[in-house]
């Protein structure tokens, strides 16, 4: 095994914007692929790095790992499972034969799955690494941790196929295995990461939840920053560093990326979708859609490649 350079000591640790390096929908809300398949990409010596917009969790079958979750350091044989919260830095080395499940979810659609279930979980568990070995479990949490592979065998089962309904069948399977993840963290919070994070950290997350719950209100940057007791080079800095975005763009990604979806799951008129999304000038919203997309909102409707299957 290697050792790792702390994370903290790194000038720069890069973003990942993970489903640009997928093949298929860039766009995509849930993606799978294998350990072993990802490894081929990336190498089993992967340094330092973060996914700013992404939940990632590795399940992983066989072989072993150590790894390094923000300033905390693991290592395990399989089987095991862990979580990497948006933004935070991560870094892993794994033996040759290491194989397994990996999942990457937009930060939006977790969201809107831990808000379906209020309550039931703290909101530090949603956004703490956590690390959770499965070797040894008993009761209860033996069980979970079966159901939990084969949620994810299902998740790679229906990924790389094409039946009718696909992506209804993904969203509903992935919101199975991340309650079945919540409730193996929450019999487990020994395993959960430390915490505490850096400044620049505490405000990056802080200004991904204000997106999330107002970018439909097109609030202004002065707006955010203030809610978020910074100046508004400060948090444009802060943007740059964690995502290599500034603040702004990653407001208008996540309208994008709002737009994208609702053109692609409902029938709602092209006009009143661009008042659900704050826009007061439906023309405004194409020319701010098609800038962006390079396609209108009707052709990106009526683009084959964009309807659900």
């Amino acid at each position: 095994m290697t050792d790792f350079e702390p994370i903290h000591r790194r000038a720069s640790i890069p973003d990942i914007y993970i489903t640009r390096i997928y093949a298929g929908d860039p766009d995509c809300e849930l993606h799978y692929e294998t350990f072993g398949r990802l490894a081929e990409v990336f190498g089993r010596n992967t340094p330092a790095h973060r996914h700013s917009r992404f939940y990632q969790i590795h399940l992983l079958l066989r072989g072993n790992i150590r790894l390094q979750l923000d300033d905390q350091t693991y290592a395990g044989d399989a089987p095991l499972v862990f979580m990497t919260p948006p933004a935070i830095p991560h870094a892993f080395y794994s033996e040759e034969h290491t194989e397994g499940h990996v999942l990457t979810v937009r930060q939006e659609v977790v969201r809107a799955w831990c808000a379906a279930l209020p309550g039931v979980w703290p909101e530090a568990q949603q956004r703490t690494p956590a690390f959770v070995p499965l070797a040894g479990l008993a009761g209860d949490s033996a069980a979970e941790a079966e159901r939990l592979i084969r949620y994810a065998t299902l998740l790679g089962e229906e990924f790389g196929a094409q039946g009718r309904g696909r992506l209804a069948a993904l969203r509903a399977l992935g919101q199975c295995f991340f309650i079945s993840l919540h409730r193996l963290i929450a019999s487990q919070g020994a395993n959960l990461a430390s915490p505490e994070r850096g400044e620049d950290l505490r405000i990056f997350l802080g200004f991904c939840d204000l997106v999330e719950a107002h970018f439909r209100d097109h609030l202004t940057l002065p707006d955010y920053a203030s809610r978020l007791a910074v100046t508004e080079a400060r948090l444009n800095a802060v943007c740059r560093r964690m995502a290599n975005l500034a603040s702004k763009e990653l407001i208008h990604d996540r309208l994008v990326q709002e737009a994208r979806r609702l053109l692609r799951f409902s029938t709602t008129p092209i006009g009143e979708l661009s008042y659900q999304l704050g826009f007061a000038d439906p023309a405004y919203f194409t020319r701010f859609f098609t800038r962006r997309v390079g396609l209108t909102p009707s052709q990106f409707r009526a683009s084959p490649q964009q309807q659900p299957t």
